[in-house]
This record gives structure tokens, sequence and C-alpha cells, in this order.
């Protein structure tokens, strides 16, 4: 089992071309912190796929903050944002909420 966490987007975009399926993973983490009273929120889009590695599955990770305010639903409108600059490196590739990392920590043991 190997996770490749990547710190930025555009190394997780180069990375693609090892993927073994079209699909690339995202789910919504929100960020609270106790002492911040404003009106806006910090929310992390964590992505994952699926490479492999002579024959070795990898599980390749990135995520990015995005804010908005605590009373809007923008979440569509980011993924939708985020599927056009994907479709500019491939358009083949298809954003898919879920957790892959889980199904594949506990495939690999």
């Amino acid at each position: 089992m190997i996770v490749i966490f990547l710190d930025n987007i555009k190394d997780f975009l180069l990375k693609l071309e090892k993927r073994v399926m079209d699909d690339i993973f995202y789910e919504f983490r929100e960020i609270n912190k106790e002492d911040d009273i404003s009106s806006t929120l910090k929310i992390e889009i964590i992505f994952h796929f699926l490479g492999k590695i002579e024959s070795s599955l990898i599980l390749y990770e990135t995520k990015m903050s995005v804010k908005k305010p605590s009373s809007s639903n923008i979440d569509e409108e980011v993924i939708q944002e985020i599927q056009n600059i994907f479709d500019k490196v491939n358009s083949s590739i298809r954003l898919v909420k879920g957790k892959i990392r889980e199904i594949f920590l506990s495939y690999s043991l």
C-alpha cells in the first residue's frame, strides 16, 4: 500500500498520466475554528485517484482550500469550475464525489 500526498494541485495534475481509471474522487471537509466568528467558512476539497507503478497500486492525494459564505451552497459551482480545469488537461476525467481513501486502505490490508 502506497499513499502519495502532493502538496499542490499542479503536481497532482502532472501525476494524472499514472491513473488507472478516469475517475478522480473528491470530498469536502469543513475547517472549523472555534474563535472565528466571521460569516465565511473555510472548506478543504480533497482529491484522490488510483495509479499504478509496476505491480503496486498507489493512491495519489492532494487538497485545496476555498472560502465560502456560511449561508451559501456553492459546492456544486466549485466542483464544476474544477471539472472545467480537468477538462483542459484531459476531457475523459470525471470528478466523482466519494471517499476512495478508506476503500483503498481496507482493500490494501
